[in-house]
């Protein structure tokens, strides 16, 4: 089952905040299963959002996307989604009765700005918003799975694992470990890696993360994944491979 992930926001493109949806989104999906295999971002613009919705739908089973779904003018995430795919727009009565409670708790008015959150493709389901006001979009179409997530991170936190049972889990397991070394460069430990990949057939990942420069007090962490139909197979494997660097690198092996 693969998966695409989408943010949206301008101040993501010109550097003002940092991507760290994405990571999260990333590894909560990679842990269910998905296989994440690209990260789009995009403007606050309908075409650039509806053209990422389009792309990501084409090759994946999943979207996921965060961001542009607050009360103000360039939140047009929903909007772009469903005006892209001919989807109508409806005041969603459970958003609405969720906004008018969390606004009157306030003494606030639920003004257009804010009913605007409530308004929802046709045949979409809003998922609970614990910590902000804009529901989480989910809905499904051609057999693919949408879920709308707003950019706060808190809030896009909360939603993702509230809609954890509607994204569901793959029929695949995934398992990593990380073993430190000290005084080892990336390149001396190249050599070895592709041996131990070749002995695991394919079975195995392993992919050397440097910490410090490769010439001068080099660090390595070395993390090894493994994705199969098997829970004990891919933890046997990795935790297999983790212990021939171990025994491989004895002397190297830092805290």
């Amino acid at each position: 089952m693969k998966a695409v992930i989408i943010t949206v926001g301008n101040e993501i493109l010109k550097g003002r905040t940092v991507n760290t949806n994405t990571a999260y989104i990333g590894s909560f999906l990679t842990h269910a299963g998905y296989d994440v295999i690209r990260n789009l971002v995009v403007k606050d613009d309908p075409d650039e959002i509806g053209w990422a919705f389009e792309t990501a739908l084409s090759v994946s089973d999943l979207v996921v996307s965060s961001g542009g779904l607050g009360p103000t003018f360039d939140d047009m995430t929903v909007s772009s989604f469903a005006k892209h795919f001919n989807i109508d727009l409806a005041l969603n009565e459970e958003a609405l009765s969720v906004l008018r409670q969390k606004y009157s708790m306030q003494k606030l008015p639920v003004t257009p700005e804010r009913q605007k959150m409530a308004m929802l493709p046709v045949g979409s389901i809003a998922v609970k918003n614990n910590v902000g006001s804009a529901p989480g979009v989910f809905m499904e179409l051609n057999e693919k799975k949408i879920l709308i997530l707003p950019g706060v991170p808190a809030e896009m936190k909360d939603i993702l694992s509230n809609a954890s049972s509607l994204i569901g889990k793959s029929d695949f397991f995934y398992y990593d470990d990380t073993i430190h070394l000290e005084g080892v460069m990336e390149s001396s430990l190249a050599p070895f890696v592709s041996e131990l990949m070749k002995k695991y057939s394919g079975k195995v990942y392993i992919k050397s993360h440097p910490l410090g420069m490769e010439n001068n007090n080099p660090k390595l962490d070395v993390e090894v994944s493994s994705t199969g139909s098997s829970r004990k197979e891919v933890e046997n494997d990795v935790k297999s491979a983790i212990e021939a660097i171990r025994e491989h690198w004895k002397e190297r092996i830092g805290k």
